[in-house]
């Protein structure tokens, strides 16, 4: 339990050393004249030994839950979203001595800051692996994935720098219409940390009982008021709200809840953003983007994506099916989860191919790369969480 307690305690300073870099960066962006001028920007070099003692943080804590478990720390919801900002983080350092770009890190540390907060509403007690997951092909798969995911992120968070410096957020444009479609995506994310931490601290739980896809009686907890029933469900807690709907055994009812409950709050948020600003949420982030060298955050995107597509082949696919075949005697099986995975894997392919081939570059690219980026998003949330599948561990 001590070194539980550790664990936990490293990742809470990683946490608290990113949210300080992120000032810093800032400070580095508004400081400098120009990117160019970085190296000279005593608040961005700061931001970056912040940055590293943040990420050191961040490994002993992968480190330490990986012995206090006795296995890679990436077997549910928590622990493989906390590993996922992990290497995001770790993927930025890297390019950043490569670019020396401020920006990219202003922008970088706010999604791995998201991604942690994320993933503080799961449960986070030690437990031992299911035997599904007894395989060291959990080790080499997922943490191979998660890597080039990482590295694909980068690729996004370049993509946002430079759209949020190109286009014009003064006049209405369909650019600037999606631009502010993905703040609003991201305020979601903030509404699902901001709703799961109210119910949590009111402490609200609701017992049911249900019949899962194997046909067997199941227990389940809600930590929200229930919008949707599990597959025939039975209430425990009668003094507790009744579901309005029940869902098949193939969905989720309690995580399709979690996921309207927090739309309907980051909605609300956003909503609000909108009255008291009078303006385009994304003009809030534009002042940092615009020192930022278009020439660069275009090749950082790209670099990211040669670097993380084949990586993400690896993980994703190749170790994938060979653990498939280990443990189910079949390469592929059409699971959700599989599918997503070479959903995305073709979009990255047909990126690098209009990339290499149409010579799509600059906007065109960088819209990819966000895109691709809500893709990785889609399948870490609403496919591992609403779709009841063979992956669905969390």
């Amino acid at each position: 339990m001590e070194l539980a307690s550790l664990s936990a305690n490293l990742l809470l300073i990683s946490f608290i050393a990113y949210l300080i870099a992120m000032m810093f960066f800032g400070g580095a962006v508004k400081g400098s004249k120009s990117e160019a001028t970085y190296k000279y920007n005593r608040w961005g070099n700061i931001a970056i030994v912040i940055t590293i003692i943040g990420f050191i943080s961040h490994l002993g804590y992968f480190v330490t839950r990986w012995i206090a478990s006795k296995h890679a720390p990436v077997s549910n919801m928590f622990e493989f979203t906390t590993a996922f900002g992990m290497m995001i983080v770790g993927a930025f350092i890297l390019l950043f001595f490569l670019y020396r770009t401020p920006s990219l890190g202003l922008f970088a540390l706010p999604l791995a800051v998201i991604i942690i907060g994320y993933a503080s509403m799961f449960p986070r007690e030690l437990s031992p692996l299911i035997p599904a997951l007894k395989s060291y092909w959990l080790t080499v798969h997922v943490i191979t994935a998660a890597i080039g995911e990482a590295i694909l992120a980068i690729s996004a968070v370049a993509g946002l720098v430079f759209l949020l410096k190109s286009i014009d957020l003064t006049k209405k444009s369909k650019q600037r219409f999606w631009l502010e479609s993905v703040m609003f995506t991201l305020i979601l994310v903030v509404g699902f940390i901001l709703s799961s931490s109210t119910f949590a601290v009111m402490g609200y739980e609701a017992k049911f009982t249900y019949i899962n896809q194997k046909e067997e009686l199941a227990q389940i907890i809600y930590n929200y008021p229930p919008l949707f029933g599990m597959n025939e469900y039975e209430s425990l807690t009668t003094d507790k709200m009744t579901p309005i709907a029940e869902m098949p055994a193939i969905i989720n009812g309690k995580t399709l809840t979690t996921l309207v409950w927090s739309i309907a709050t980051g909605s609300v948020l956003y909503l609000l953003l909108r009255l008291i600003l009078r303006r385009p949420v994304a003009t809030l982030l534009q002042p940092f983007a615009k020192k930022a060298n278009s020439q660069v955050m275009d090749e950082i995107g790209y670099r990211s994506v040669l670097i993380g597509f084949p990586v993400f082949t690896l993980g994703a696919l190749i170790f994938a099916m060979i653990w498939a075949h280990e443990a189910w005697s079949r390469f592929w099986g059409w699971d959700p989860k599989e599918v997503w995975a070479l959903i995305t894997w073709l979009f990255y392919a047909a990126y690098l191919h209009l990339r290499l081939s149409r010579g799509w570059e600059g906007e065109k690219s960088a819209w990819l790369a966000v895109i691709g980026f809500i893709i990785i998003m889609f399948n870490l949330i609403a496919v591992n969480l609403i779709i009841a599948g063979l992956h669905s561990y969390a």
